[in-house]
């Protein structure tokens, strides 16, 4: 699958964490995030979740359904990094694809996994 490159700003880490009700300090707060061992502020799972989201439904189209989102999370987005998605499509059958998922920033994997994709009619 082509790549899909997403400038990590700081409005995103913010938007992210606001849009999925996640107000933990680290997600908009620079110097609590210092405080508790972080650098900078850093995305979320949930807001990493709906871009591996947004991967696949470009990909796939927006009538595909994801059925299994099976995610786990490496190192953080730090605000002026850059993610990079990548999917490898390792089983088509039955109408669903299974799609195995790497997400890398500059400090390495930021997210790993593996999804399952239930495909339109005549999608392959």
């Amino acid at each position: 699958m082509p790549t899909l490159t997403i400038p990590v700003t700081r409005t995103l880490i913010v938007a992210g964490a606001i849009a999925s009700r996640d107000y933990q300090d680290v997600h908009h707060d620079p110097e609590a995030a210092r405080q508790k061992g972080s650098p900078e502020i850093f995305m979320n799972i949930l807001t990493t979740n709906g871009l591996v989201g947004r991967y696949l439904t470009d990909h796939f189209g927006p009538r595909c359904t994801l059925r299994k989102v099976a995610i786990r999370l490496g190192a953080p987005n730090y605000p002026g990094d850059t993610l990079v998605l990548s999917g490898t499509i390792t089983e088509v059958a039955d109408g669903t694809a299974v799609v195995r998922i790497v997400g890398a920033n500059g400090l390495g994997h930021h997210v790993t996994g593996t999804v399952t994709v239930s495909l339109p009619e005549g999608t392959a």
